[in-house]
C-alpha cells in the first residue's frame, strides 16, 4: 500500500487526481492540503468527496507529512512547487509536480518565460520530465518528476515522432491549440466566467504564451537541433479538452502515408496514444487518460497538418501524473486509469 499525499487537493488538478486515487485499492490517501480551507473536512468543501470525509484539509508542512506518506502530488500554482519540492525530497518522498517549476532545463529559461527567480535550481538536473511516451525508463527511476503542460503534452505527442523525418520542415512549424476553460484554474476570473464565455472563441496568449518553451525544449531534444515553434492557444466556452492543429511546410513532396507510419511506427503498442486515419475529435478523448492523433498533407500548398486530441485534466495533467507515479512503483502504466 503506497500512501499518498495530495498537496493542493481543492484546485481542479488535484480533485482529478483524487478521483482516480479514490478507486485504486492499492493506494492510501492519507494527506490532502488547501491553504484556503485547511481544517475543514474534505467532503465540506468538495462534496463530491462526502464519502472520504475522513480526510481533513490540511496546511502543508513538509515535515509533517513526510511521516504519513510515501509520495507527494504537488498540485500547485507554477512558482510554489519548487520552495517545497527539496523538503520531501530530503525527507524521503518521491514527488510528483504538476506545475511548471521543474519542467524547463535552464533556470534563465524559467525567469524569462514565467517571470519568476527559480529558487531550486539544484534540482533541475535530477527532474525527469514526465512525459511516459517518451521518458518512460527514466520515469522509473526517477525520485522528482515535472509532469508536463496540457499543451504541451498535445504537440510533443504529436510532433516528436515526425522531428527527423525527410520532407518535413522544422523551421516553419505553427501550433494552433484550443482548451477547454478549466486550463486556466479555479481562480474566479471575469474573462472566464460563464456569461462572458458562453459562444465566444478567441485566440490569447500569442506569441509568447509560456509553454512555448516547453514545446521547444522537447522537440529539440527530439530532433536533436534547436527548434522554434509558433504557438497560438485559444480559449474554447467548454470546460476541458485540448485539440492541436500543427501545420508544417514540407520541403519535398512527401505524403500523408510516410506521415502516418511514422506515428504508428513510434506508438505501436502504445496504450494511450492511438493513431487515426484522418482527424480525431475532442470528445474521444475527454475524460479519459488517452490521445488520439491524425495527420493528412495539403500537397496544393506544400503543407502537412498533424492534429491530436487530449483531455487536458487527465492526459494533461492528474492522469499524466498518475501514469508516471506507475511507472515510479513498478507497476502498468495503466493501473487505475481508463
Amino acid at each position: 500500500m503506497v500512501k499518498v499525499a495530495v498537496i493542493g487537493a481543492t484546485g481542479y488538478t488535484g480533485q482529478e487526481l483524487l478521483k482516480l486515487l479514490f478507486k485504486r485499492a492499492d493506494v492510501e490517501v492519507t494527506v490532502v492540503t488547501s491553504e484556503s480551507s485547511a481544517g475543514k473536512h474534505l467532503g465540506e468543501v468538495l462534496p463530491h468527496f462526502a464519502r472520504n470525509h475522513h480526510l481533513t484539509l490540511e496546511r502543508a508542512v513538509p515535515e509533517a507529512i513526510a511521516s504519513r506518506a510515501d509520495v507527494v502530488f504537488l498540485c500547485l500554482p507554477h512558482g510554489q512547487a519548487m520552495g517545497s519540492a527539496e523538503a520531501y525530497l530530503k525527507n524521503g518522498l518521491k514527488v510528483l509536480d504538476l506545475s511548471a517549476d521543474f519542467r524547463l532545463k535552464i533556470p534563465a529559461l524559467y525567469k524569462e518565460w514565467y517571470h519568476l527567480e527559480h529558487t531550486a535550481p539544484e534540482l533541475l538536473p535530477g527532474a525527469v520530465y514526465g512525459l511516459p511516451e517518451l521518458y518512460a525508463d527514466k520515469i522509473k527511476g526517477a525520485t522528482l518528476v515535472a509532469v508536463p503542460g496540457c499543451y504541451p503534452t498535445s504537440v510533443i505527442l504529436a510532433m516528436a515522432p515526425l522531428m527527423n523525418i525527410p520532407g518535413l520542415d522544422t523551421e516553419t512549424i505553427t501550433v494552433n491549440s484550443a482548451s477547454g476553460v478549466s486550463g486556466a484554474g479555479r481562480v474566479p476570473k471575469e474573462a472566464l466566467m460563464f456569461a462572458e464565455l458562453d459562444g465566444d472563441f478567441y485566440a490569447y496568449g500569442a506569441p509568447t504564451h509560456r509553454h512555448t518553451t516547453e514545446m521547444e525544449q522537447e522537440l529539440s531534444a527530439a530532433a536533436g537541433r534547436s527548434v522554434k515553434v509558433s504557438f497560438i492557444p485559444h480559449l474554447l466556452p467548454v470546460i476541458r479538452g485540448i485539440y492541436s492543429t500543427i501545420t508544417m511546410k514540407t520541403s519535398v513532396d512527401i505524403s500523408e502515408d510516410t506521415i502516418m507510419e511514422a506515428l504508428r511506427n513510434f506508438y505501436l503498442g502504445s496504450h494511450f496514444v492511438h493513431v487515426v486515419s484522418g482527424f480525431p475529435r475532442m470528445k474521444w478523448a475527454v475524460n479519459s487518460n488517452h490521445a488520439f492523433i491524425g495527420a493528412g498533407v495539403d500537397k496544393r500548398a506544400g503543407v502537412a497538418i498533424i492534429t491530436s486530441a487530449i483531455d487536458n485534466l487527465v492526459k494533461g495533467a492528474s492522469g499524466q501524473a498518475m501514469q508516471c507515479f506507475n511507472l515510479m512503483y513498478g507497476l502498468d502504466e495503466a493501473e487505475g486509469l481508463d
